[in-house]
């Protein structure tokens, strides 16, 4: 789920964690009322076989054979090495040589940058594409200024939601007519979860939610459980197929958990939950636009996902509903409004809901921000969105082998796992001091943020970042814990 920079950490965070092989079968039902991002375990203990990362390796030679190290035109592969060149010549000299053989490197010119700063803040808010402020003043003096009202038809206002959706579907590996753009990501997941509640139908009545989860998407389930009568069970992504039963109902869960950085395994956890008869919920926040998703491909039933992140939308951007093809002629949203009926302007005192994913409408798009966000994923055009996975692997290996080799040992934990499976485009660091770190790295030109109590977090958004940035980011870092 998307958030603001200084939201509080739950509380979840310090409790004592069970080891998976003490962990129940099947998590025990609670009222929706009750469920509480203080439980079950937490995430982030190291006593928690499922979410502990591996011991980090050091490789002493940096493997120069990647088709990256070659070839400027071939993407590195996923589960190749951070870099290509032996370690000898230097950390810079090596960042300086991945830089050169970028194949995205040429993304860099559509953004916004400050070339004094590292920008690490990706993934809770995307820099500024080149193309946004030209086309916000188009749209505000021209189509506002000069037509008004004619722009919802002649400057095509009325199907932005539909069009921009359009955009992001093959983004996260959607075909046509499945996404729709409108709305924050909080009121989506709303739709989504109680639609895919209603989805499921009678003789289930139990709704399992992802513990590590945002806490507004906490917060959500337990308004949807209460509108529809439904259980809710607690668990980790991991837990999930002990906990699924002929009582599930749906399961919401994150692509990337929003603390620690771990990628979750989609496909795996939407066949348990299609196996055991439920509907799935995904909360792409920290995926859309960091690396490939498949939601056609993998089945998953519904999803949403802001676009202010690794989209680049702008803050406070529209968020995405995507509702699978299949399930959208019995979509049953929550929140009906008139953007939504099949017929908008018939003013009719019943509601029909409109066909495909228009029906995930509600009430008059905030056409500002929907335009910004159309211009700003004009980034994307020429980009797959697995070379933009391979370069976000490659710069998080290179700045964990940076951090590994110039910070002193003790001093920083890394927290996000060191296997390519499991993680999205962010590094977690646990430092005790990390309340105080931040802000220094910050005034030093390192852009990162905290999470409470001792998470430093860095976001690595490939169009935009370089690898000597990677290592300068890395080389401040060892410096300010250093306390140089």
């Amino acid at each position: 789920m998307s958030e603001t920079p200084n939201h509080p950490t739950p509380p979840s965070l310090g409790a004592p964690a069970p080891t998976r092989a003490s962990a129940p079968s099947r998590a025990p039902a609670t009222p929706a009322d009750a469920l509480s991002p203080a439980t079950p375990a937490d995430p982030l203990s190291p006593a928690n076989p499922a979410t502990t990362p591996p011991a980090p390796t050091t490789p002493e030679v940096l493997d120069s054979s990647t088709p990256w190290a070659r070839d400027e035109a071939a993407p590195l592969p996923p589960d190749s090495p951070a870099v290509g060149a032996v370690v000898e010549a230097g950390l810079a000299e090596i960042a300086r040589r991945l830089d050169a053989k970028d194949p995205l490197r040429h993304c860099r010119d559509r953004f916004v940058l400050d070339p004094s700063v590292v920008y690490l803040d990706g993934n809770s808010l995307g820099l500024l594409p080149k193309a946004v402020p030209e086309r916000l003043h188009e749209v505000v003096t021209r189509e506002w200024g000069g037509l008004g009202i004619r722009s919802w038809t002649e400057s095509g206002w009325w199907t932005a939601p539909e069009r921009v959706g359009e955009l992001i579907a093959p983004l996260v590996g959607a075909g046509p007519g499945q996404v729709v753009v409108g709305d924050s990501t909080s009121v989506n997941l709303f739709k989504a979860l109680v639609a895919a509640v209603r989805l499921a139908g009678p003789g289930r009545d139990e709704v399992l939610v992802d513990v590590s989860t945002f806490p507004t998407d906490g917060y959500l389930a337990q308004a949807a459980g209460r509108l529809t009568g439904h259980r809710l069970v607690p668990v980790l992504p991991a837990e999930v197929p002990g906990a699924l039963s002929g009582r599930t109902a749906a399961v919401l869960l994150n692509h990337v958990d929003y603390r620690t950085g771990r990628l979750h395994d989609l496909p795996g956890l939407t066949a348990a939950v299609h196996e055991a008869g439920a509907y799935t919920v995904w909360d792409l926040c920290h995926s859309a636009g960091a690396l490939p998703v498949g939601l056609d491909a993998h089945g998953v039933d519904l999803a949403v996902g802001c676009t202010y992140k690794f989209l680049n939308g702008g803050p406070g951007a529209p968020a995405f509903l995507y509702v699978r093809a299949e399930h959208q002629p019995r979509f049953d949203s929550p929140l009906p409004g008139w953007n939504s009926h099949a017929e908008p302007f018939g003013m009719h005192g019943e509601y029909t809901p409109a066909k495909g994913a228009t029906a995930g409408r509600v009430g008059t798009p905030d056409i500002l921000s929907l335009l910004a966000l159309e211009a700003a994923l004009g980034v994307w055009e020429g980009v797959d969105v697995a070379a933009v996975r391979a370069k976000s692997l490659a710069l998080t290996d290179f700045f964990l082998e940076c951090v590994d080799r110039q910070v002193p040992a003790g001093r920083l934990e890394p927290v996000t796992p060191a296997a390519h499976e499991e993680r999205g485009s962010q590094i977690a660091l646990r430092c005790a001091d990390a309340a105080g770190v931040m802000p220094r790295l910050v005034e030093r030109g390192v852009v990162g943020d905290f999470r409470p109590p001792d998470i430093l977090r860095f976001g690595f958004t490939p169009l935009y970042l370089g690898f000597e940035e990677a290592e300068r980011a890395a080389r401040v870092l060892a410096d300010t814990v250093r306390g140089d």
